[in-house]
């Protein structure tokens, strides 16, 4: 009997949490279908949405969350959104008055189809011209239903009106279908007067429920007012967070330190503290709000870059003492006349001893090669020629020679050391008028020419470099020319070096001078930040140069010296958007801070290290900057010990077209 008790209180309990959800529900659907209605009548194009960033006054009733409801329902289905009123609020009545919703689905897909019906109706209907939209009277969506019938009827206007008006049936029938108005079939007001039956029919459990319907009838009343204020309160702070969105008005003023002036106060206890007149640096964080700064605290709190610019500005180039002076003895090693003379009697007997008829038309001294120039005799190949190098080298008792064709001319360069070698100074080179009145953006003093002139090459052209060459055979001292003649030529204004050097030893000394973007680095893993950072660099600039309507670095630099130079100020035109009225496009100007851009030269002194740490970062990061930093000013210079193919790939070496070659260890790398 008890678990009889216990199961019908059970079923009780069920029975009335759903009624008091159903009541709840139909609530949220009353409330949901008022507040659609309030953003529906308050809509303005004005007001901002997702696609109409504006800080002005938000007109709708329901602040900014009914702005963007109401805009998103007028721009899809237009005046359809006004369909779905009706359904929603008739059946939040049907709940609140107990009643059950049958073929929930079926309401649901009627609704749908009312709003699209009537969005197309509202479609055929013409536009006035206070209409804001792009769009007619029915939205997107209603536009799009529209083309099927006039794609079908090709254009026709009659039965386009009579689609239309199909189209007004369908939406009056799926309206009030959804909505349950005098469409109820027998079975549902069978059911409905058997509900109502039950209701009125007296029983011992209406008997019990009746005690306690007075107290569930104030908690339901209480649920739905709290339901109501809580979503006032979600209303509002959506309103305000939106409002501080897209609020463009200035930072609010710093904040005041009120306990300044208590905090002094209380540090004055000393008598004689106040008279030395230091007492403002006894609070430094309140220093500025107080009194301007001494002297010695504004020379230890000034940053390190605010000193960079100044001694930029003060740079001079380092004098020639600090380099060696040519010796006088130098110019004496020369082979006099008479020698050379014996040399080439005695390269052409070496010649003829291999059955290679010709003269010697021409003999270049030079400091440390000396150049022969042989005429051959008709029918003598070049290329049987140049395969005895190994032999001419052996009979002139030289210890190599190299063999190739001039070209241009009729003659074969036959090139064997001097005896004597003659030393290059770099004070001559960088001191000769061909360095100093050179129209090279990056001069680079290589040494001479076997006729003794001086060989100065722009880095620019290359535009980039691959140093070769084995310890010991003059790479480092190759690349150590290169970056003298740098410095001794471009301020760091105009240039900046980044040096990798996994060996340190090499370019460890150059470490703390001006021209440097960082510290010399050492370490493999760092060489990889430091070239991806040169990565990012080159594709700022690019970013600039585009914006500044230039191709290279050059006519960047010469158009912001210009404007500089002329008080101006460049500027260039954006397009931030398009006007809501009129769907023009809206630009305005973007006022441009732009400085010249300093070449940057990347030396690598060692790249095997590199490749064994990092490949692949390494490989990738050249490869970008081989490919693309010519234009935006950064070049690479790159040496190595092996030139070989897994530590300079295929992608790098098609992307270095300058290489100097020192002597290596192997034939098949000399070639590479």
């Amino acid at each position: 009997m008890r678990s009889h008790a216990r199961g019908h209180f059970t079923e009780q309990l069920r029975e009335f949490a759903a009624r008091r959800l159903a009541e709840i529900l139909g609530a949220a659907l009353l409330v949901s279908a008022a507040a659609l209605t309030l953003a529906l009548v308050s809509w303005s194009a004005r007001d901002p949405s997702l696609n109409h960033a504006t800080s002005g006054h938000v007109r709708n009733l329901l602040g900014g969350p009914g702005a963007i409801v109401s805009d998103l329902l007028m721009q899809l289905v237009g005046f359809g959104a006004i369909a779905a009123i009706v359904p929603i609020a008739t059946q939040g009545l049907r709940l609140m008055r107990r009643r059950r919703i049958g073929r929930v689905m079926l309401r649901v897909g009627l609704c749908v189809l009312g709003v699209f019906a009537t969005a197309a109706t509202a479609s055929l209907l013409p536009a006035t011209n206070r209409w804001p939209l792009p769009t007619g009277l029915g939205g997107v969506a209603g536009d799009a239903i529209l083309t099927v019938p006039r794609l079908i009827f090709a254009g026709s206007g009659v039965l386009t009106a009579v689609f239309g008006v199909g189209a007004a049936l369908v939406a009056i029938l799926a309206v009030t279908g959804a909505s349950g108005l005098g469409f109820e079939s027998e079975a549902d007001m069978r059911s409905r007067s058997s509900e109502d039956d039950a209701k009125i029919r007296p029983g011992a459990d209406d008997d019990d429920d009746a005690g306690g319907e007075p107290g569930v009838a104030l908690i339901s009343l209480g649920a739905l007012i709290h339901l109501g204020l809580a979503l006032k309160a979600w209303m509002l702070r959506a309103a305000a967070r939106f409002r501080r969105r897209a609020a463009t008005t200035d930072r609010p003023p710093p904040p005041r330190y009120p306990r300044v002036e208590p905090t002094f106060e209380d540090l004055d206890v000393f008598p004689g503290f106040a008279s030395s007149g230091v007492q403002d640096l006894d609070e430094p964080p309140f220093e500025p709000a107080v009194s301007p700064p001494a002297p010695a605290p504004r020379r230890t709190r000034a940053p390190a870059r605010a000193a960079q610019p100044r001694f930029n500005t003060r740079y001079e180039t380092p004098p020639l003492t600090l380099l060696a002076e040519p010796k006088k003895q130098a110019s004496g090693v020369k082979l006099p006349q008479e020698a050379l003379e014996h040399n080439a009697r005695l390269l052409e007997g070496v010649l003829e001893d291999f059955s290679v008829k010709g003269d010697i038309i021409n003999v270049r001294p030079g400091p440390v090669v000396t150049l022969y120039e042989l005429e051959p005799a008709p029918g003598i190949k070049s290329s049987r020629v140049i395969g005895l190098a190994d032999d001419i080298a052996r009979s002139m008792s030289a210890i190599s020679a190299r063999v190739a064709v001039v070209s241009g001319r009729n003659a074969i360069g036959i090139e064997l050391p001097n005896q004597r070698r003659e030393m290059v100074y770099l004070r001559e080179l960088i001191a000769c008028e061909d360095f100093v009145r050179s129209n090279h953006k990056l001069a680079i003093a290589l040494g001479k020419t076997i006729g003794g002139e001086p060989v100065i090459v722009d880095l620019a052209r290359m535009p980039h470099l691959l140093v070769a060459g084995t310890t010991g055979s003059g790479k480092s001292v190759a690349i150590n020319t290169m970056i003298l003649s740098l410095l001794y030529r471009l301020k760091p204004e105009e240039c900046r070096l980044i040096m990798v050097d996994p060996k340190m030893l090499e370019l460890s000394v150059y470490d703390n001078i001006p021209h440097l973007l960082t510290p010399v680095v050492t370490d493999p893993k760092k060489a990889v930040v430091a070239l991806k950072w040169a990565v990012r660099e080159m594709e700022d600039r690019y970013k600039k140069m585009s914006k500044l309507g230039v191709r290279n670095i050059d006519g960047y630099n010469v158009r912001v010296a210009d404007a500089q130079a002329k008080g101006e100020t460049i500027t260039r035109t954006v397009q931030t958007g398009f006007d809501r009225e009129t769907g023009e496009a809206i630009f305005e100007h973007e006022e441009m801070t732009l400085s010249t851009l300093p070449y940057i030269v990347v030396i690598v002194d060692e790249m095997a290290d590199l490749m064994l740490v990092a490949g692949k970062d390494i490989e990738g990061a050249i490869q970008r900057l081989a490919q693309m930093a010519r234009a935006a000013g950064i070049h690479l210079i790159m040496a190595t010990q092996r030139p070989s193919v897994d530590v300079i790939t295929g992608t790098i070496k098609a992307n270095f077209p300058t290489r100097i070659s020192f002597q290596v260890t192997s034939k098949i790398d000399s070639r590479t």
